[in-house]
């Protein structure tokens, strides 16, 4: 150190000073600025980029909290379609289990109307048969009775006295 200052020349010194802060504007004007507004411009697309990461959370979380809303309505509707559909399978089931007893209860009461209709011809028919069997009974009665010509004069005279009675 004692070397230094022996060596010391003002002259050097005052050259070396001058350079000094010439290299020190030459750098404040041509290179500091321009890194200074890098650095600057550097730091300012951090904090853009920063803020956009910031706003694109909280859009993902409004479009998450939009997704689970749209989730929960979905849902919502499909169980209430559903038990519409049931309700409506339901009720389908229903009138379709009443239109088949109706449609039971006429089949039935043309049945039976029809069973009726089949007795009374079957009565009607009995009743003429009974009846024509009656007649040739009678006839073949009548024609053994009346065989004889006294019968037929004593059955002749009955007959009138039932007419003139009644």
């Amino acid at each position: 150190m004692d070397k230094l200052i022996e060596q010391f020349s003002l002259g050097l010194f005052f050259w070396q000073t001058v350079l000094f802060v010439g290299l020190v504007i030459l750098l404040k004007k041509f290179a500091w600025k321009p890194i200074l507004d890098a650095v600057n411009e550097r730091e300012e697309g951090i904090k853009n980029a920063l803020d956009e990461a910031e706003n694109a959370r909280k859009e993902m979380q409004n479009l998450k909290s939009d997704n689970e809303r749209i989730l929960k309505e979905a849902r919502a509707e499909r169980d209430t379609l559903l038990k519409e559909a049931r309700e409506m399978k339901e009720s389908i089931i229903s009138e379709a289990k009443g239109e088949a007893q109706l449609q039971a209860n006429k089949v039935i009461e043309q049945a039976k109307a029809t069973i009726e209709a089949e007795k009374q011809a079957a009565i009607v028919d009995l009743k003429n048969q009974v009846a024509e069997l009656s007649i040739e009974i009678a006839e073949k009665v009548v024609k053994r009775e009346l065989s004889d010509k006294d019968k037929q004069e004593k059955l002749v005279e009955e007959m009138l006295k039932e007419v003139t009675i009644s």
